[in-house]
């Protein structure tokens, strides 16, 4: 038995921000509020900190099967932990591609003994090759929480037109990489002004922006759902505010990166600062923020992409991604809620609840009854992101060397410690 006491409790799911404690009893919450010290109960004074729905990162690359030497199951639920996430979605592009019920079940079972909850994307395609459909209800059956094929777009509109009507009658959501292939062939970094003052090939706008809009229209079309991941553009967020307008049941999300940092990054030729969707503009960071503080986006998710520092070595040939389970809290407070474009309860919503919700998992929020996932962070507190630091096996830290405001402190998984910071001592 666990008393969080003299906490901010923040809790958008049920519209609650006030001073109080938190009860944690048998995995789950056992009381919110004024709560005297139960009898052997642990008491953690968290003055001045605040207390949290567990973060629910639904985007994100353990890269396990195939490819540990960036990341495993275990690394990179330690570096959710770190940060504060206590739930997390898998995605299948790993090595094999998770396309079977076998393989979901294999990482579902590995994941039992992590330190965060461990939700998995099946694949839309067999191999992740766009070319034949998986078989998508036994894929729910072995414990898949939604399909995608990311890291690809599943370029055939038919092939993806039957996927989300399957998925649709299976209740299961698709979290769909937009990106039009022939358009985005070749590039590296967003294609502007950088890119041309570079010489390098670049990725342009239009690429993503036709990938949201045939998605949309299947949508539509078909009045079933879709989730847009990694929204970087202006037009895109233009788009899914206009279809959501229309009300066609469309979500999405976008990465701390598309908030904090534009394309000017890539001047200094540093390929962990190469993702994709790349950085774009401060017009398009600036349609972020607008998209993020008016509802059109729902979620933050980190896109926790994981390489080594061998493969990062070189800007041209590195690949994409960057790590940011462990910054992710942080670079919200610092970009948004410091601001004032987004309220501190505002920004849990999109990091918490609203994924959740968007999964349809029992998660994101502090209501008695529920798992113990809670965060306790300080707002207030920076820190200097270093990537020789971070939990996970990868140092591609899109924040490194960045001062940020806000740190985790810790982090409880259905009632148990799984993070403390040094300084708190345990």
């Amino acid at each position: 038995m666990i008393l969080l006491q003299n906490a901010r409790l923040i809790d958008p799911a049920n519209g609650l921000d006030t001073r109080g404690s938190l009860l944690l009893e048998d995995g789950k919450i056992a009381a919110v509020g004024e709560v005297a010290p139960p009898p052997g109960a642990e008491v953690v004074d968290c003055t001045g900190l605040c207390a949290a729905p567990g973060l629910v990162d639904m985007h994100v690359h353990l890269r396990d099967p195939g490819q540990t030497q960036k990341e495993d199951v275990y690394s990179g639920c330690r570096a959710a932990a770190a940060g504060g996430v206590t739930t997390l979605l898998c995605m299948p592009n790993t090595t094999p591609a998770l396309d079977t019920p076998e393989r979901i079940g294999a990482v579902r079972e590995k994941a039992k003994e992590a330190t965060a909850h461990v939700c998995v994307a099946g694949a839309l395609t067999v191999g992740l090759k766009g070319e034949a459909r998986t078989d998508l209800a036994a894929l729910k059956a072995a414990g898949a929480a939604a399909f995608s094929d990311d890291g690809r777009p599943v370029s055939n509109s038919r092939l993806m037109a039957e996927a989300l009507r399957e998925a649709a009658r299976l209740s299961v959501p698709v979290v769909s990489h937009c990106e039009d292939l022939s358009l985005s062939a070749g590039g590296k970094i967003n294609e502007g002004e950088v890119s041309r003052s570079l010489g390098v090939p670049g990725v342009p706008a239009a690429a993503e922006d036709c990938g949201t809009a045939r998605d949309l229209a299947l949508a539509a079309a078909y009045n079933v759902p879709v989730h847009i991941c990694h929204v970087s553009t202006r037009t895109s967020v233009a788009l899914i505010r206009d279809y959501k307008r229309r009300g066609v049941p469309v979500t999405c999300e976008t990465g701390p990166h598309y908030f904090a940092l534009t394309d000017e990054a890539l001047r200094k030729k540093d390929a962990d600062y190469r993702m994709s969707p790349p950085l774009r503009t401060e017009a398009d960071r600036e349609a972020i923020i607008e998209g993020l503080k008016d509802g059109t986006i729902d979620a933050i998710a980190t896109d926790h992409a994981p390489h080594t520092p061998e493969e990062k070595a070189d800007f041209l040939k590195a690949p994409n991604g960057v790590v940011g389970m462990e910054t992710s809290l942080s670079a919200g407070i610092t970009y948004l809620v410091r601001p004032g474009l987004l309220t501190l309860s505002e920004l849990i919503e999109k990091m918490s609840p609203a994924p959740a919700r968007i999964l349809g998992l029992p998660a994101g929020t502090l209501s008695p009854g529920s798992a113990a996932d809670v965060v306790v962070f300080d707002p207030d507190e920076t820190w200097v992101v270093s990537p020789e630091a971070l939990h996970g096996k990868s140092r591609n830290a899109v924040f490194k060397g960045k001062t940020l405001s806000g740190r985790v402190k810790r982090t409880y998984l259905s009632g148990r410690l799984v993070y403390c910071d040094a300084a708190e001592g345990k």
